[in-house]
């Protein structure tokens, strides 16, 4: 059975951090696309980040140079780096797996597997 387990999110200020965990059990994650999703009620889910098996990433425009999407291949977990967050990154922060080698694109019909999210909430 395939289990993504998100962890880290937490209520912080403007300019604040998080550092969001995703482990990964059933699945191999290396060699794989992975990536991260958010979603706030009303509004669909939006990509955030993804990283492919030879550790290329993409980022949406909200998140280019502030997110950073890394893995740990032997720990079999996924990572997301939030620096200088804002209230507009609150979200529910998803983790989702892929079956393919490269990612082709940043868009939720891409993965296969998804974990049951962790909230990030972020106040001024």
């Amino acid at each position: 059975q395939v289990k993504l387990v998100e962890s880290g999110g937490d209520s912080v200020q403007t300019g604040g951090s998080l550092r969001l965990s995703c482990s990964v059990s059933g699945y191999t994650i290396k060699g794989h696309c992975m990536g991260w999703f958010r979603q706030v009620p009303g509004k669909e889910r939006e990509g955030v980040a993804n990283i492919d098996g030879n550790d290329i990433s993409r980022y949406s425009d909200s998140a280019r140079g502030r997110f950073t999407i890394s893995k740990d291949d032997g720990e079999n977990t996924l990572y997301l780096q939030m620096n200088s967050l804002k209230p507009e990154d609150t979200a529910m922060y998803y983790c989702a797996a892929g079956e393919y080698f490269r990612c082709y694109a940043l868009d939720e019909g891409e993965f296969t597997y998804w974990g049951q999210g962790t909230q990030a909430t972020v106040s001024s």
